[in-house]
């Protein structure tokens, strides 16, 4: 009984033998508990992948943060702050129907581990917890069940990646970024959009 592969991946995998393969990976390298090198590469992380679906809408965005904003709070299970956005919702929207979610850590050298996350997602709107960290609007908390390495072979190195200068500060300002200030947006950000005039 596999843990990570349902039917569609076993299909394919035994149409193009590839089943040992897997098998092995799974039994060798998944796991369900963060190892330490796992907690160090998180919580040092700008950025992450996050992949959500609900009722046919698949979406993958780019989360980030300065390094830290991704905390692991348990043996498997992690959290971070959802910062201002473009009030779509098209992540969170999908968490609120749907809480299965897929994490990607990629570093930008090339070379160090990589790492896939599955879980359970869940917003978490505790206004004390929130207001702990500057730039905060809410926090996604992530029961995690599946954690295994991601393959280097393609990876590119990309170099030193700078921080967002939109990051948020200290007291949780951050500059706005050009998009707010476009007429037809402006007049209809959400009441309580910082970038409101």
């Amino acid at each position: 009984m596999s843990r990570l592969f349902h039917a569609g991946n076993r299909a394919l995998q035994d149409r193009f033998d590839g089943r040992r393969v897997a098998d092995a990976l799974e039994a060798r390298r998944r796991v369900a508990g963060f190892l330490p090198e796992h907690v160090a590469m998180i919580e040092a992380a700008p950025f992450f992948f996050l992949a959500t679906a609900a009722e046919g809408a698949v979406d993958c965005s780019f989360k980030g943060g300065p390094p830290g904003f991704v905390r692991v709070t348990g043996p498997a299970e992690l959290e971070w702050p959802d910062y201002d956005g473009n009030s779509m919702y098209l992540s969170l929207g999908n968490i609120a129907v749907s809480p299965s979610i897929g994490m990607l850590f990629l570093p930008t050298d090339g070379r160090s581990l990589r790492l896939r996350l599955r879980g359970q997602a869940a917003l978490v709107e505790d206004a004390a917890r929130i207001a702990a960290i500057p730039g905060a609007r809410r926090l996604v908390r992530v029961a995690v069940t599946d954690i295994f390495p991601n393959c280097p072979r393609y990876m590119p190195g990309f170099g030193q990646a700078t921080p967002s200068p939109y990051l948020p500060g200290p007291d949780g300002s951050a500059p706005a970024p050009e998009w707010k200030g476009r007429d037809y947006i402006r007049p209809l950000l959400p009441k309580d959009d910082p970038h409101r005039s």
